[in-house]
């Protein structure tokens, strides 16, 4: 009886033991860590912040960018990004480019078992972000 008892209470400490980190959080800000293949550059820094009122925005390595995102379940979109217009180092500013580039074709989104929050495209690999609190 006592078995019994137990599974059937598993799913209801389970629940409340679910991470915060299972939601994107808004109005938070996560770090790139790769864009689909390639980790980043290095010592180059770029985030992701997703504001309550649907937009999107952050920093490109170089540039600010923006952008309007739409979430519904494990479905995001982000329109096509606008950036500042700032002159870095030609590799910096490629990565930019991937990075952007990536960000429009993003479908959904899902959090990997290690609690990294994966941003999926129509094709290949993944943008993966870490938060900043880690």
């Amino acid at each position: 009886m006592r078995a019994i008892a137990a599974a059937a209470l598993l799913p209801v400490f389970l629940a409340g033991c679910a991470s915060e980190t299972s939601v994107i959080r808004q109005e938070h800000t996560y770090v790139v860590e790769w864009i689909g293949e390639r980790p980043l550059i290095d010592r180059s820094h770029l985030t992701v912040t997703f504001s309550a009122d649907g937009r999107a925005y952050g920093s490109g390595g170089c540039n600010h960018w923006f952008a309007g995102y739409q979430l519904k379940g494990s479905t995001l979109s982000i329109s096509q990004p606008g950036s500042t217009r700032k002159a870095c180092a030609p590799a910096l500013m490629e990565q930019e480019q991937r990075f952007l580039q990536a960000l429009s074709e993003v479908q959904r989104w899902d959090f990997s078992e290690i609690d990294q929050l994966r941003l999926w495209p129509r094709e290949g690999a993944p943008i993966r972000l870490w938060s900043e609190e880690y």
